[in-house]
């Protein structure tokens, strides 16, 4: 699929490009990797042709190698953004995910360092001169998440030199704080300023949309800026659920699924599937595990919560500390809980594969999600794919993106709360079949019709219709 063919010339950019590439006998090669974003655009490989634009996530330094590392690229319909590794470091590590990560989270506390913030700023400058470069005229950019809020300005600078007229679209992926918690960053107003040079700004909910206008004062679904109208929108993303479907049909798949079944015919499986992350409240998760089992003894030696944490920023300490925490925690409940027959928890920090965690999520009678924030949490929609036949249960944190549309199809609480978290487990586990049944069928039913690639597809034609007729209202 080339750049120039389909129905739109689309570039997508995002920090990181969705391959792995690595050395092998002199020669680079590239492969699809996974990632959250990575999943939301499956969809629209289906029906669109694009290019993407990123870093490549290792430092080039010859022109030979760059050159051989963008022509393996260039196979998948992708354009390297060299950074040199020190850039990269301050502007991923430093400021992206140590200042700005926290505040759009709503952790206080943030200390800000302009070393960092001038290495955003220039990371955000070379995607804008490596797209201007790559665009036509007409080229619909799409812009994808926090570590590029600068960028929009920038480009529309860079495309303005060089007389190329382009509609700008940017996705925020994580929630946008109350104001509050935004006020907190000095830099703030030129973030604002980066985001407002877009042509259309899209949230996952309502709440994070509402947020982001309160702080740029303005009506609704549009704001005027520099004689511009911005669109402001939320667009749902989802998953694929036929990748789900199609890989649970594998007869492999289908023999791991009858081996688990046999492993745990006799206890209820709680399964949780996380990136190991602050927000994704692992530690409430723990210490709320422990208080359902001490509220309800009864079902101790009958339950099983299996609990990966897939590894997310090894090289930080404050992740470092927090596996720690979460390695002892998991070491005291099953010391605490632990019988000959077996332990109540199996705590995995590791990726798990694809048809692995299919198989999981099917033989799960129960998923606990407890993010104290997070933007979506697709693992929610993961979970409802794989379960046509159990029909399990969702527990969900009131905190993840995903309650603001599976509140009625899950069991809601509050992730500080572990009584609350504690009985929601409990009516989980107890929930009559017709209830179930009635949740379950909300679910999958949301799940199907708010897949990746109506969420793509909609954002490209909504951005399409700004570049038509960008002075006409929202």
């Amino acid at each position: 699929m080339g750049s120039n063919e389909g129905k739109h010339n689309l570039i997508i950019v995002s920090n990181r490009l969705p391959l792995s590439i690595k050395r092998v006998d002199g020669t680079y090669e590239s492969s699809i990797s996974s990632g959250g974003l990575v999943t939301a655009l499956s969809g629209l490989t289906k029906s669109t042709q694009f290019r993407w634009l990123g870093w490549p996530g290792i430092e080039v330094k010859s022109n030979k190698d760059r050159e051989e590392v963008s022509r393996t690229l260039n196979e998948h319909d992708a354009t390297p953004i060299f950074l040199d590794s020190g850039l990269a470091h301050e502007h991923y590590n430093m400021f992206a995910n140590r200042i700005l990560w926290p505040i759009l989270h709503y952790q206080s506390g943030v200390v800000f360092d302009d070393g960092p913030w001038q290495a955003y700023r220039r990371v955000n400058e070379l995607f804008a001169a490596a797209i201007a470069e790559a665009a036509e005229t007409g080229t619909l950019i799409w812009v994808h998440d926090y570590h590029l809020m600068l960028l929009p300005e920038l480009l529309r600078n860079r495309l303005y030199e060089k007389n190329k007229h382009c509609a700008i679209g940017f996705s925020l992926h994580t929630p946008f704080p109350a104001g509050d918690f935004w006020r907190n960053l000095p830099v703030r107003k030129h973030l604002l300023e980066g985001l407002l040079s877009s042509d259309l700004i899209g949230f996952h909910t309502d709440e994070y949309k509402q947020n982001f206008q309160d702080t740029c004062a303005k009506i609704p679904n549009q704001i005027r800026y520099k004689n511009r109208l911005v669109c402001v929108g939320k667009f749902i993303v989802g998953i694929d659920p036929q990748k789900f479907a199609h890989t649970l049909q594998n007869p492999d798949v289908q023999d791991r699924i009858r081996s688990l079944e046999e492993r745990y015919k006799d206890v209820k499986v709680i399964v949780g599937v996380d990136r190991l992350d602050h927000i994704k409240g692992l530690t409430q998760k723990l210490k709320g595990f422990d208080s359902f089992l001490e509220d309800y003894p009864e079902l101790r030696d009958k339950i099983i919560l299996i609990q990966v944490a897939v590894p997310s920023r090894e090289d930080v300490k404050e992740y470092q500390e927090l596996e720690t925490e979460l390695s002892t925690l998991a070491g005291k409940i099953n010391g605490k809980y632990a019988t000959p027959d077996g332990t109540p928890l199996l705590y995995m920090h590791r990726s798990v594969p694809f048809t692995e965690l299919t198989a999981l999520y099917s033989v799960a009678d129960v998923c606990l999600l407890t993010s104290t924030r997070d933007g979506m949490n697709l693992v929610s929609f993961e979970f409802v794919a794989c379960q046509e036949k159990r029909q399990g249960v969702l527990v969900l944190s009131e905190f993840a993106g995903a309650a603001s549309f599976m509140r009625e199809g899950s069991i809601s609480f509050h992730p500080a709360n572990t009584t609350e978290m504690s009985e929601a487990l409990y009516a989980a586990l107890k929930l009559d079949p017709d209830e179930r049944r009635r949740k379950y069928e909300y679910l999958r039913d949301f799940v199907n019709t708010h897949t990746s690639a109506k969420w793509g597809q909609t954002f490209i034609e909504k951005l399409s219709q700004r570049c038509r007729q960008p002075g006409k209202a929202c």
